[in-house]
């Protein structure tokens, strides 16, 4: 196959993720939950957080800088934060191992209320099962965006949302910054119509 015939044939399989992702009931239920309970948050005065692994940190802080941030138009900041602080990951690494490193940092910040939205590709990432256990216990809504079946954490989130048909990590992270990106979109059109106008 050819160089140009390559780049079409992986742009095909991204788009076919994605017609994927659309064409399976579960999943837009599953953003519509995401958008519901992060409203809800919000609005009482709760906060968003973020965690994950490698590309999946990444794309936590990319969520948490969103809301902080501007997305679209100008508006008032709103409480997001990623567990992505080197000094404070390493160090909670070193004294309690690394499988701790997100549920510490949800103990030391989550409130009941809060909603913890947690990224992995195989759904399988101790770390971040840990996390999810210690929100549950915190009475914190825990969202995933998951891929290959959705792993442990499928039956573990309150709202899974998993990636179907890709095996790669980098097709299930395209689709996992689309759903990111289309919810603080919907919760942004609800908080501050005017933006949208």
């Amino acid at each position: 196959m050819s160089q140009p015939d390559l780049l079409r044939a992986s742009f095909e399989e991204a788009a076919a993720t994605l017609q994927a992702f659309l064409d399976d009931p579960e999943c837009l239920a599953g953003v519509r939950r995401f958008v519901q309970v992060s409203l809800t948050a919000l609005r009482g005065g709760k906060k968003l957080m973020a965690c994950g692994n490698g590309g999946s940190m990444c794309d936590a802080m990319h969520f948490a800088e969103e809301w902080t941030g501007r997305f679209r138009r100008d508006r008032a900041a709103l409480p997001a934060l990623a567990f992505s602080d080197p000094a404070q990951l390493t160090c909670i690494a070193n004294d309690f191992g690394y499988d701790e490193v997100f549920a510490r940092s949800l103990e030391a910040y989550g409130n009941e209320g809060d909603v913890l939205v947690v990224l992995s590709t195989s759904g399988n990432s101790p770390n971040v099962l840990k996390a999810v256990e210690a929100a549950r216990k915190k009475r914190i809504t825990s969202v995933g965006l998951l891929g290959k079946g959705g792993g442990e954490l499928r039956a573990r989130v309150d709202v899974p949302i998993v990636v179907p048909r890709a095996q790669t990590s980098d097709r299930i992270q395209e689709v996992h910054i689309k759903v990111l990106h289309i919810a603080i979109e919907a919760v942004e059109r609800e908080l501050f119509p005017a933006n949208y106008r």
